[in-house]
């Protein structure tokens, strides 16, 4: 079914363009035309009253709405998937950490299992695998037993069971191995990030010299910014080729140091993330497993019960909203944060992260307030709410949108 999104005004590529229509083929899951000349086709949709952005890609995620992606169920992944288009997120990479005593084997196979058979929602376009080479010095919520050192032939076994689908490993350069890590998972195609990591400045240099392209929630598990020792965040600002995350929660970074960095990154290099956890959209006081261990939803954040910070709660459309209305960011800024950027470090862009002819029709319908309406997943309505619920009906099989 071909229809048309019509009189929105579109932010994409940090550009702002009113009065748009957009042309999608619901059946081929892909955007035909882009425009304010472009003629409506097929079912037209009054889109005046709207923003329409590209869908959020989040690239560093633990779960959300109850869900958690490091598991060995891939049901449970794809109940995420169905629940994630809420919140305007439409591709995501599953975050796998690691496991007492092991290598995370069972969850590498509940991923790539979830990824091959996900076809509703928001879509797994990948693995992030979050340790287990990571310092236990800047260990944060990741308990010891999980750590490991740099291993060339595990990284050979957990790139086997990824199956290709492994896009960003975090690890720390300092690590002794770490230097073999790097190269391998280049080799393969992996985006390597650094984090969790006590690096100094020159330790960072050499991994950024050796590959590393990202930087894991800047500013968080890592040595700080000092003027006579500029660590791993100093080199991170100075190398172009590294992108860096930055948690959009305005509570693991407080907004004054959130537009120190995007003034030192620029949007073309800063990736806005949620580090949420399976509470993600809970009530507070909610609590949830973080890889075996206890935590639970106090003061907007996710805490293990020594109070260590165990990652957000916060979500991508949230996020989006703190960037401009705390942080100060411009909206067509902020949008190419949650969705180009992050299309690239997740090796989607392309095909995702603009709103292009020939890309995939994943689409987030916002009011003024930037507050969800609906979510096009790959042509298709994936979520939508009260009025927009109406207005889309007839675009899906049994004429009827998912609601939130």
């Amino acid at each position: 079914m071909r229809y048309t999104l019509a009189g929105a005004l579109v932010i994409d590529g940090r550009e702002r363009r009113p009065e748009c229509q957009i042309v999608v083929d619901g059946d081929g899951g892909w955007i035909e035309a882009v425009g304010p000349e472009v003629t409506p086709v097929g079912a037209v949709i009054d889109a005046g009253d709207a923003l329409v952005v590209p869908g959020f890609i989040d690239v560093h995620t633990h779960g959300g709405g109850g869900f958690a992606l490091h598991t060995e169920s891939p049901g449970e992944i794809v109940a995420y998937a169905r629940w994630a288009p809420s919140t305007g997120t439409t591709a995501f990479l599953i975050n796998v950490i690691g496991v007492p005593g092991g290598l995370p084997e069972p969850q590498l196979l509940a991923a790539v299992d979830a990824i091959e058979r996900c076809s509703e929602g928001a879509e797994p376009v990948g693995i992030h695998l979050e340790g287990p080479y990571i310092n236990p010095a800047r260990r944060g919520a990741h308990h010891l037993s999980w750590l490991r050192r740099p291993d060339p032939a595990e990284m050979e076994r957990m790139l086997e069971l990824s199956r290709g689908w492994l896009r960003l490993a975090t690890l720390a350069p300092e690590l002794p191995g770490a230097d073999l890590l790097i190269r391998q998972l280049v080799d393969a195609g992996v985006t390597v990030s650094i984090g969790h990591t006590d690096a100094t400045y020159e330790q960072a240099r050499r991994g950024i010299a050796l590959g590393i392209r990202h930087a894991t929630h800047c500013f968080n598990a890592m040595p700080p910014l000092l003027h006579r020792a500029p660590g791993p965040l100093g080199a991170i600002v100075e190398a172009e080729e590294v992108t860096g995350e930055l948690v959009g929660d305005c509570i693991h970074v407080l907004p004054p140091a959130m537009r120190v960095l995007i003034r030192a990154l620029g949007p073309d290099r800063t990736v806005v993330i949620t580090d949420a956890q399976p509470a993600a959209g809970l009530p507070e006081g909610a609590t949830f497993s973080f890889g075996g261990l206890t935590a639970r939803v106090s003061g907007g954040v996710a805490r293990l019960s020594d109070g260590t910070i165990a990652g957000s709660v916060v979500t991508m459309d949230q996020a989006l909203r703190n960037l401009v209305q705390q942080v100060g960011v411009a909206l067509e800024d902020a949008v190419a944060m949650l969705t180009a950027t992050p299309a690239r470090v997740a090796g989607v862009a392309s095909r995702k992260g603009q709103l292009r002819p020939g890309y995939d029709a994943d689409l987030v319908i916002l009011d003024r307030d930037l507050r969800v309406h609906a979510t096009i997943c790959r042509g298709r309505v994936a979520f939508a709410t009260g009025e927009w619920c109406e207005r889309l009906a007839g675009l899906t099989p049994d004429g009827e949108a998912s609601t939130g």
